[in-house]
């Protein structure tokens, strides 16, 4: 088959600057549109999965298995765990139990304007001691001291000091210069911050859990997570049916996670329809644009058969046109989005999740433009060869 040179296509391009911005831009709106939707819902599963950590076991509530934050267990649990069960890893005498107290609060700068009405930004604050850094090795301390207790005082992850406008630079050495933040309307000093790229501590606040069983006026705490080391956890459940008087379920973190994000799946499909919703208005508009390029040229396209080639070779040419019109547009979208989205923080409910430009989004941006030239010059192509060549040449259209 005689087929047209790349440079034909190439050349046709530039033959109407308007219609190539029009069509241009459109595909650039379909391709950032796609790229955002597919960041955030990787993100969001991203986060919620990689905050287990295998080899973790969560003690929560029995009944309350799929939520940590409706979760209550004793204050003593943990505690009785550690002198019940051997196998638990440990480190220089110290066991890897973490009893933990994860309450939603509203949480906001100092110098910021208290909320009006209802509309507060609530964060998960999660109650902690130090073991919380030796059963979480996402996380550590990138700069500061841990809160000490009796003194409000709390640590942030990254995501959130960002939303709140506090970075390294912050967190000084003298106390009375530390910034401030009220937690449930409480001042509290931030310490340092967390860094736990990734998963959802990074969008959380930490604060010692004496401290917050009181500001909560809480007895009872969230969860105990504890790192095994030779036991499994069937021994951790059969302590838990041995200790009905507890009321305690165990279960594992990387299987709760799991479960998390199985509940997230509709959010993460709402995510993807709104997108597809909007990149479908600019497919559309770049659809006309195309149409009205192509229709213009009915006299060419019988010219080109004139000539001797034939219908393929010309639906081929005018894809080969449709594709590269439509990467002017997507190739700087692609870069925009990098530069834009690519490290940024978005919240979601009580947390922040870290939008990532990974290979797989840049696949489905480039993906969604290649659909859009191929899809948007296949219809206005096979109408303009329908027509006869004779009635086509005769055509006052240029």
């Amino acid at each position: 088959m005689k087929r047209l040179p790349l440079h034909y296509a190439a050349r046709n391009i530039g033959r109407s600057p308007l219609r190539l911005m029009l069509t241009a831009g459109g595909g650039a709106l379909v391709v950032f549109l796609v790229v955002s939707a597919m960041a955030s819902v990787r993100a969001l599963d991203r986060g919620v999965r990689a905050s287990g950590t295998p080899g973790n076991v969560m003690l929560l509530g029995a009944g309350s298995e799929e939520s940590v934050e409706r979760s209550e267990i004793p204050a003593s649990a943990p505690g009785v765990l550690s002198a019940s069960i051997q196998g638990i890893r440990t480190l220089g005498g110290a066991p890897f139990v973490s009893p933990e107290l994860h309450v939603p609060l509203p949480l906001r700068r100092a110098d910021e304007p208290a909320p009006v009405g209802n509309a507060r930004d609530l964060a998960l604050v999660r109650g902690v001691e130090p073991s919380a850094f030796l059963v979480h090795p996402q996380a550590r301390l990138a700069v500061g001291r841990l809160p000490q207790g009796g003194r409000d005082e709390a640590l942030v992850g990254r995501s959130l000091g960002a939303r709140l406008r506090i970075d390294n630079r912050d967190i000084a050495a003298d106390d009375s210069l530390l910034p401030t933040i009220l937690i449930d309307e409480r001042p509290h000093r931030v310490t340092g911050i967390i860094d736990a790229p990734g998963v959802a501590i990074d969008g959380e606040a930490w604060m010692p859990i004496a401290d917050l069983l009181v500001l909560t006026k809480r007895q009872t705490i969230s969860v105990a997570v504890i790192s095994l080391d030779g036991a499994d956890i069937g021994d951790l459940e059969v302590f838990a049916a041995r200790r009905s008087d507890l009321e305690i379920a165990a279960i594992d973190e990387m299987s709760y996670y799991a479960q998390l994000a199985k509940f997230f799946r509709p959010v993460q499909v709402l995510i993807g329809v709104s997108a597809l919703v909007v990149a479908l208005g600019a497919m559309l508009g770049g659809l006309n644009a195309l149409d009205a390029a192509f229709a213009s040229r009915s006299r060419e396209i019988a010219m080109l058969q004139v000539l001797g080639f034939s219908r393929w070779a010309v639906i081929f040419s005018l894809v080969q046109e449709s594709i590269l019109t439509v990467a002017a547009g997507a190739l700087p979208a692609l870069v925009v989005a990098s530069f834009l989205l690519d490290g940024a923080g978005v919240r979601f409910s009580m947390g922040v999740f870290s939008l990532s430009v990974d290979a797989t989004c840049v696949a489905s941006g480039l993906g969604a433009g290649l659909l859009l030239g191929i899809v948007g010059s296949l219809p206005p192509t096979i109408r303009c060869l329908r027509t006869s060549i004779p009635t086509a040449l005769k055509s006052d259209l240029v």
